[in-house]
């Protein structure tokens, strides 16, 4: 496993809110303000275990007057740098929670490595994820969803993020698969269902594996030991019935899995 734990928000970014102020809860992120928290902030989840850093880029999305989706920033310039920038010097890499044009345009200047959702991700910051090598990692089936229960803007956010992946995935944008694990129900849905959605919105079956395998393990910097069948690495491998090229479906019917040489099986 390579682990986040808590992501990064500011005071007002992450609920719940509302309540009175002689009253503490629990938050599931953590609260940084300023340059000086942000650094430390880093360091402390470094020094707890974390692989990966990860931040809430933005939040509160809208339909602006030009028809585009946009967001209110969470973190400032200076904040995120800093963020990025103490991640990088201490070697590990930084994950955005990042749906409009704000938030992204604020992570990607940073130098972020990866954008998590990308819902409405504009032409010309497209072109500077190909140009900086950011990863993007769409999450289709989870905005279909959450979309009816949550209403709003969030009846909108379906087209908008299909919009933006066939573009994304048309200019070259290197993609790797993500689910949103926790914005469903595990006995809801499949997660394996990610792969029907990158096929219906442009991409070819061995490219859709590819995000999950390949390119997946080139963004965690394991290509060395996973993400191919290859002498010298894992054995790790899974099966599943049937020819996925032919039905990508069968992706959501594992069957068969080898785990550094061991095998597992579905009775």
């Amino acid at each position: 496993m390579v682990v986040s734990t808590r992501a990064l928000s500011v005071t007002g970014g992450y609920g719940p809110s509302g309540y009175s102020p002689e009253v503490t809860y629990p938050m599931g992120v953590q609260i940084v303000d300023g340059v000086d928290q942000a650094r430390k902030a880093v360091r402390e989840q470094i020094a707890h275990g974390a692989d990966w850093i990860k931040v809430y880029a933005d939040r509160s999305y809208f339909v602006a007057k030009d028809g585009t989706l946009s967001s209110t920033p969470t973190f400032n310039a200076e904040e995120m740098k800093a963020i990025v920038e103490e991640a990088h010097r201490l070697r590990h890499k930084v994950a955005a929670h990042a749906m409009a044009r704000p938030g992204i345009e604020n992570a990607l200047n940073a130098g972020v490595d990866s954008i998590e959702h990308g819902i409405s991700i504009p032409d010309d910051l497209l072109d500077v994820m190909v140009a900086k090598g950011t990863y993007l990692c769409p999450t289709l089936s989870v905005t279909d969803y959450v979309a009816a229960g949550r209403g709003g803007i969030w009846l909108k956010i379906p087209a908008f993020h299909r919009d933006s992946f066939s573009r994304a995935l048309k200019r070259g944008v290197k993609i790797a698969f993500g689910t949103d694990a926790g914005g469903f129900d595990w006995t809801a849905m499949n997660e394996a269902k990610e792969f029907s959605y990158e096929t219906k919105f442009g991409m070819t079956p061995m490219q859709a594996i590819q995000t999950a395998t390949r390119n997946a393990a080139d963004l965690l910097d394991m290509s060395d030991r996973i993400g191919t069948i290859e002498t010298g690495k894992l054995a790790d491998i899974v099966a599943v019935p049937g020819n996925p090229l032919n039905d990508i479906t069968a992706m959501e019917r594992v069957g068969f899995v080898m785990k550094d040489g061991a095998i597992y099986k579905r009775p």
